[in-house]
Order: structure tokens, then C-alpha cells, then sequence
């Protein structure tokens, strides 16, 4: 695994990433890749940094589909559809820590009894260097709920958001892999307790923090730390320099250095992508 900014690998990755690298102010990311009406929404590396995923919707956020780019040296590739990008639609997608499995969210069909048509969770293995064909990550409970944006830790552990399929009562929730398969799903609880819906978790391989995103007039980033037996605790807001337009669908590099988070006015529909140095914030437990 690569760190973002290893002596060695400096100046290659600063090439590659942005003409500057923030420090506790965001920073727009890479604004050239939002298409001409379109909106930009959850953005992430693979762990080795030589991928960057992201997806695209239509202002109605009727389709969405996600595209990638690669890194060439000095320059990234151009951007084409993701492997697993289809007719119907994708989004929150989520390297394994080793990389070499990609859960994401999809509408495509299912086609199994108890399985209602909205968001569910798939995942592809690579194997050889090349990404199996999709498969559905089965979580019992949860077959008739809208569920995405999913993000899984060291001990397989998976967590996501789920809610009715009109978006109501929608929450935190992680699900343990046990021989294979993973379980019912167990709604996160945090303290203090939060009175308002929450989505689009990120939650660090080791389970020792997760940022996620309350949801009220406009969207704010949040983070909580592991007690250590389950639960989480001082959960708080990021900071004002973060939170400042309606912010969601945070992603952390893989060395807990920069957030990147979608940002922009909900009614305005001018989003985009920035990225902030988050040390500081992960180590003020």
C-alpha cells in the first residue's frame, strides 16, 4: 500500500493529484472531471492510488453512472465507465482495504423473491488482475430496504445505509461476515444520541473511527470513535472550514491523512469535490 506522501513517491503523486495539497482549508479536486449539466458525487482511490473512481448523475438524479481514471505516469488516463458500470445505476462505491474487492451500490435487477427494486449492495473480486463479474452481498434483513454506500473493514465487517424505499428513517447499520455470509444487519449506535437521519458512512479499515453525513437543511459531515466494545462515542461535527455548503459521501486515504467530500448549494446544484488534510481532526478524540 502506498502512502499518499512518502519522500520517494512526493513529487510523482503531487503531479498526478493537484497542482497543490491542502492543509486544514478544502480545496477543490480535480473540477475538470464534472461534465457540462452533470453533478459529481462520491470520489475514491483504490488503495495502491492508481485509480480514482467517481459518479456522475443528471441533475434529476434520474441515472448515475460511475467512471474511472488511471494513473500514467506524470497524467491521468481519460475517463471512461467504470468494469461494473451498466444500463441501470451505480454509486457508492468502496475498495477492501487489500484492494481486491469493490462493493458499490446498484439498481440493477435481482430478480429473487423477497428482494424489493431499489439500492443494493454487489461486490466483484479481482483475481489475476482482473475483476470477476458482480455479484449481490446478501443481507437478510434488509432484502425489502433501500441499502448503499457501502464500506468495509479489516475483520469484514460491512457497513452502509439503509432506509425505507422512499428514503424515510434512513440510518447507519454494519453487518459481521461469518463463514462467508454476511449477517443480519445491526443498526449503529452512537452517543450522543443523534435525532436525525444519517448516511453515506466512511469507516476506517481498523474500525477505529467512522465520518458520515446527518442529514437536516443541508447535509453536514460528522465523525465518532470506537469505544471498543461496539458502540461509538463523541460524536461530533467537523469543523466550520468543512462544513460550510452541504456536505456527504466522505472518503479517507488509506494513511487517515485527507478527507475527500461532495460539496455544493442542494437547490443550486453546483457540487463538487474537495479534499482537506484530516489528521488533526481523526486525533482530537
Amino acid at each position: 500500500m502506498i502512502s499518499f506522501f512518502s519522500c520517494k513517491n512526493e513529487t510523482r503523486e503531487l503531479n498526478i493529484l493537484s497542482k497543490s495539497v491542502p492543509k486544514d482549508i478544502p480545496i477543490d479536486f480535480k473540477q475538470d472531471l464534472i461534465p457540462e449539466d452533470k453533478l459529481i458525487h462520491r470520489g475514491i482511490f483504490s488503495p495502491d492510488l492508481k485509480e480514482y473512481y467517481y459518479t456522475i448523475s443528471d441533475k434529476d438524479f434520474e441515472n448515475f453512472d460511475v467512471y474511472v481514471i488511471k494513473s500514467k505516469g506524470k497524467n491521468w488516463s481519460e475517463p471512461q465507465k467504470a468494469f461494473f458500470n451498466t444500463e441501470y445505476d451505480e454509486h457508492g462505491m468502496n475498495f477492501s482495504p487489500d484492494g481486491k474487492t469493490l462493493y458499490f451500490s446498484s439498481t440493477r435487477p435481482i430478480n429473487v423473491e423477497g428482494y424489493l427494486p431499489t439500492w443494493h449492495i454487489w461486490k466483484s473480486n479481482r483475481v489475476d488482475g482482473k475483476w470477476n463479474k458482480p455479484v449481490l452481498v446478501d443481507i437478510p434483513n434488509l432484502r425489502d430496504k433501500l441499502v448503499s454506500h457501502p464500506t468495509i473493514t479489516n475483520s469484514g465487517t460491512l457497513y452502509f445505509h439503509s432506509s425505507n424505499l422512499d428514503y424515510s428513517e434512513m440510518d447507519i447499520y454494519c453487518s459481521k461476515l461469518v463463514k462467508g455470509k454476511f449477517q443480519n444487519a445491526e443498526r449503529i449506535k452512537f452517543s450522543p444520541t443523534l435525532n436525525v437521519n444519517i448516511c453515506t458512512p466512511f469507516v476506517s479499515p481498523k474500525e477505529d473511527y467512522i465520518v458520515f453525513a446527518s442529514i437536516g437543511n443541508q447535509l453536514e459531515l460528522m465523525i465518532s470513535y470506537s469505544d471498543g466494545i461496539g458502540g461509538w462515542t463523541n460524536t461530533k461535527k467537523l469543523n466550520s472550514s468543512i462544513n460550510s455548503k452541504g456536505q456527504g459521501n466522505p472518503y479517507i486515504t488509506a494513511d487517515d491523512k485527507f478527507l475527500f467530500f461532495t460539496t455544493g448549494d442542494h437547490g443550486k446544484k453546483n457540487w463538487k469535490v474537495k479534499w482537506v488534510n484530516i489528521e488533526f481532526e481523526i486525533r482530537s478524540n
